[in-house]
């Protein structure tokens, strides 16, 4: 991939972090001395516009000590999408029809963590289109990468704009010849990212979520946090579960033979990133981080599969050309 190209996809992943946590709602609730308010039962931070009515008994004391309105809250098994005041595009379209279908399907299967894993699957699904074409793409890239390198090494060290010009033209000719476009490589990202937010969002402000648990780790609390539980050792297999299935996933996205040698770490730094990073989110989160991964690890094996067969097809169809 061109230098430009993963300009312009660092300048659009910026541009959505920017707009998705410039417009989330989350507000945490803080004491007189702006520090967190904490459930001293599981251990988690509280948030202080949440938009139905929590059960635990921890939650509710202390949201009516640092008295917040939570009386004129609907129930969370009664929110309806209409429920609340209008707080903006962010919260209308994305957070409360997802939080809504997480509830309706928590109360189906009794489980919310479940209901995260279906609401998951099925949008994993409906993108599954812009998922394989994208995957088609990156296995292309990698393919083509000996090609890239050429046209690099032609041009290496010449500055000019003449020289540039024409490596850029060049770079195109190959895209052009394997009908590839480099920026669908960012549909994903596109769609991934506010999701993921939109999920945070869910987790974080509907209480029915937050307080549910799921094989004894309770969703609204942080691994880091549940270390320091009797039940460490699933707080402990959850990270492992994010650890292995993120390495595995950018791995897979990566051909060893293939990829520049400074980039061979990359799964690595990545996987490290994810797993600082999962330590201080709800577990909810962690949950659908790990099905995430294993969602897009089966979907990159079948298109894989796909490809091979379509190549072995057309290596056949040749030779019986051939021989006619």
């Amino acid at each position: 991939m061109s230098k430009n190209n993963k300009r312009i996809q660092k300048i659009i992943l910026i541009a959505l972090l920017i707009i998705t946590f410039t417009t989330g709602c989350t507000k945490t609730l803080v004491d007189k001395n702006k520090k967190t308010v904490k459930n001293n039962e599981t251990g988690q931070n509280l948030v202080e516009n949440i938009l139905c009515k929590p059960t635990n008994k921890e939650s509710i004391k202390q949201y009516k000590k640092y008295k917040v309105n939570i009386d004129k809250l609907p129930d969370c098994d009664s929110f309806k999408l209409t429920s609340g005041k209008y707080e903006g595009i962010w919260t209308t379209i994305f957070v409360k029809p997802l939080a809504y279908v997480i509830l309706k399907l928590g109360l189906a299967t009794k489980n919310y963590a479940i209901s995260i894993v279906l609401v998951l699957l099925i949008i994993r699904l409906a993108t599954y289109p812009v998922t394989k074409k994208t995957m088609k793409q990156s296995q292309m890239m990698q393919e083509i990468n000996p090609e890239m390198k050429r046209i690099q090494k032609k041009y290496e060290g010449k500055q000019d704009e003449e020289s540039l010009s024409k490596q850029s033209q060049e770079m195109m000719m190959l895209y052009k010849k394997y009908n590839i476009n480099p920026i669908s490589g960012c549909l994903v990202s596109f769609i991934q990212l506010p999701i993921f937010i939109a999920f945070y969002e869910a987790v974080q402000r509907f209480p029915a979520i937050f307080e549910d648990s799921f094989l004894t780790i309770q969703l609204g609390t942080t691994p880091f946090v549940g270390f320091g539980r009797s039940n460490l050792y699933m707080y402990i297999i959850l990270m492992i579960l994010i650890a292995v299935s993120t390495f595995y996933s950018f791995k897979m996205s990566m051909s060893s033979d293939q990829v520049d040698p400074n980039m061979k770490q990359m799964p690595i730094f990545m996987s490290i990133m994810i797993i600082v990073t999962a330590l201080f989110m709800p577990s909810a989160l962690c949950i659908y981080w790990f099905f995430n991964n294993l969602f897009t690890i089966i979907q990159n094996k079948i298109v894989r599969k796909s490809m091979k067969n379509n190549n072995k097809t057309l290596k056949g169809s040749k030779r019986s050309y051939g021989k006619a």
